[in-house]
Order: structure tokens, then C-alpha cells, then sequence
């Protein structure tokens, strides 16, 4: 395949790990928007900053597992990867568009084994990849409410003798940090799911193989593409993504600044434990449960669950409805004989 083609996919990937940042930036802004605590334009440079300088120190299990630990890397070909892409692009849009606060990671899962199941049927996908990930739809939410609950359970015991002025006066301070540590992580793991796309698209390319090879011949991943993925998902968090944001920072629950912090802390807890264990886990997912959490320490009620509920139908939705778009492009692309 001509090299401008695989710059062209190359691209493509950027551009979805773009719309990844700002369809995702709700994910890092929504609750320290929400309380106040920093208006939106100060927002969304405060996580893009802490989601690009993840780059420097978390690793790349998560990108080797998309790389090849999801897909049987040798049925692999550029026109997989692309319509991959483009399945999780077209969901990533649509849910946008309706303030749905969904899934980039499993849109991207989605697409990426919707195009690879056109191409070569089930025997494309390495179930032991996916068996941790499928696991992680539901643990992350869990992890996030419970570290949340817990939180806010244990900040109500600890202050339980302050005033309510005194623990909103600390709370500010304290959500900027729960958001760069919960901007870090979402930059860690969310990123680190294009660099491996890259990786796989380069790795099925023989005269390109060599980029991401090592001495045995195995996959890795070169540093200059984990600056590309940081750089892209930095830049899609500064242009933010204001619909999903209302849903996440004030339709579920209303937050103040105490809440927020126990919010973003237990959510990032959730994140990293993902992304030390190469787990591409959703970041909407964690934070979406810690919000839920946080909101239910003070009664059942204060949690609109109708929208929690809409927002649990569409992660269910995510996966097929991402596959069904990739596989689609894949068969479409099969009728001018590219595969």
C-alpha cells in the first residue's frame, strides 16, 4: 500500500483521537465547571495540560493491548484500521450531538472489531483480550461509585464539626488537584488507545514494520507516537465539549466543590488502576459512577436516575452499534476491492 495512503489512516487516527478529547473532556471539566471552581475556558486548558504531560510516565501497556491484544494482529490491514476509525469517529459524532456521555475507548473497541470480523469472521478477535475489558463495562462504574461513596462518606466524618463555608473554602482548592490527577489518567489510558492503533496500522505494513519492532520482533511503541496521541487528545479537550459537560456536571446530580473532589478522585483511583493493569478502560465509565456515588451519599433522590439510566443504555449501546458502523464501512470498502 502507497505511503500517502497509510499517512492518510495515520491522520484518521489522530482525528479520532481529537474527537476522543473533546467529546471526552466533559469526563475531566464537568464537575470543577459545574461547582465553579474554574470557568470553562480555564477548564479545559487546566486537562488538556495534565492530559498531554501524561505522556511522560505512564507506560504503554493499554496501547499494546489495542495493538494486538484484541485483534489477531496478523489479519490485520490498513483498511481494517480505517474503517475502525471511522465507525468509532461516526459514534463518537452522534452521541456529541445528542449530550450523551459515552464510551471513545469502546466506540474505538467497537469499530476496530466490527471492520475486523468483516474481513476475516470471528477468528479475528483474541477473546483473552477482550475478557478484561468486557469485565471493566461493569467494574469501573462500580469502582467509581464505591470510591466516591466512600469518599464522601469519610469527608462527612472527618468535617463533621465545620462549617459548611469553611469545607467549600478548602474543597476549591483541593478539586484542582482531583481534576489534574483525573485529567492525568484519562489523558493515560485514553491516549495510550491510538498509539496502539498506530502501532497495529504501521506493524501490517512490512516495508513499515520496522518503526514499531523490536530486536525479537514484537510490537512497541515508539515515543514519538505517544507525543502524536497526547498532542491530538490535548487538543481536542481545549475545544472542549459543552453538551456532554451539562449532562455530566449537572443533570445527574448537583454538585458542590466537596463533591466534585470525592468525584474526580475516586474516578481517577478507578482509571488508574485500569491503566497499570493495560486495561482500556472508559473514563466516562468511572467518573459517570463516581458522580452517582458522590450524589447518593446524600439521598437516593438527589440522582436524576433517568438520566443515569439513558446514559447507561447508550455505553451498552456503544460496542455493536461502533462494530455495526465499522463493519459497514469495511463491506463498503469490500465492494471497490479494498480490504
Amino acid at each position: 500500500m502507497e505511503l500517502p495512503v497509510i499517512v492518510g489512516i495515520v491522520l484518521v487516527a489522530l482525528i479520532f483521537d481529537y474527537i476522543n478529547g473533546f467529546h471526552d473532556a466533559a469526563n475531566s471539566i464537568a464537575t470543577v465547571v459545574s461547582t465553579r471552581v474554574l470557568s470553562p475556558g480555564q477548564a479545559v486548558v487546566w486537562a488538556a495540560f495534565f492530559n498531554f504531560i501524561a505522556a511522560f510516565g505512564f507506560g504503554t501497556a493499554v496501547a499494546k493491548t489495542i495493538g494486538s491484544g484484541m485483534i489477531d494482529i496478523s489479519l490485520v490491514t490498513p483498511a481494517v484500521i480505517f474503517s475502525g476509525l471511522c465507525g468509532a469517529i461516526a459514534w463518537d459524532l452522534i452521541t456529541w450531538v445528542l449530550g450523551l456521555p459515552t464510551s471513545s475507548s469502546h466506540a474505538l473497541i467497537g469499530g476496530y472489531a466490527g471492520a475486523a470480523i468483516a474481513t476475516a469472521g470471528w477468528a479475528a478477535i483474541v477473546p483473552s483480550g477482550w475478557t478484561k475489558t468486557l469485565a471493566f463495562i461493569v467494574v469501573s462504574p462500580l469502582i467509581g461509585l464505591t470510591a466516591g461513596l466512600a469518599l464522601m462518606v469519610g469527608v462527612y466524618w472527618i468535617f463533621r464539626g465545620a462549617t459548611p463555608s469553611r469545607v467549600d473554602h478548602w474543597f476549591r482548592k483541593l478539586q484542582l488537584v482531583s481534576a489534574a490527577l483525573f485529567s492525568l489518567n484519562h489523558g493515560a489510558n485514553d491516549a495510550q488507545k491510538t498509539m496502539g492503533i498506530i502501532a497495529g496500522l504501521l506493524f501490517s505494513v512490512p516495508a513499515l514494520r520496522h518503526l514499531v519492532s523490536d530486536a525479537a520482533g514484537n510490537m512497541f511503541i515508539p515515543f514519538w507516537i505517544v507525543l502524536l496521541a497526547h498532542t491530538a487528545i490535548g487538543l481536542g479537550t481545549l475545544s472542549g465539549g459543552w453538551r456532554i459537560i451539562h449532562t455530566m456536571g449537572a443533570r445527574i446530580t448537583k454538585l458542590e466543590p466537596v463533591h466534585g473532589f470525592a468525584a474526580e478522585t475516586g474516578a481517577a483511583g478507578a482509571v488508574f488502576l485500569a491503566t497499570t493493569l493495560g486495561i482500556p478502560v472508559s473514563t466516562t465509565h468511572a467518573i459517570t459512577g463516581a458522580i452517582v456515588g458522590v450524589g447518593s451519599t446524600r439521598r437516593l433522590s438527589a440522582v436524576r436516575w433517568g438520566v443515569a439510566g439513558r446514559i447507561v443504555w447508550a455505553w451498552l449501546l456503544t460496542i455493536p452499534a461502533a462494530a455495526m458502523l465499522g463493519m459497514a464501512t469495511q463491506r463498503a470498502l469490500g465492494v471497490f476491492g479494498v480490504r
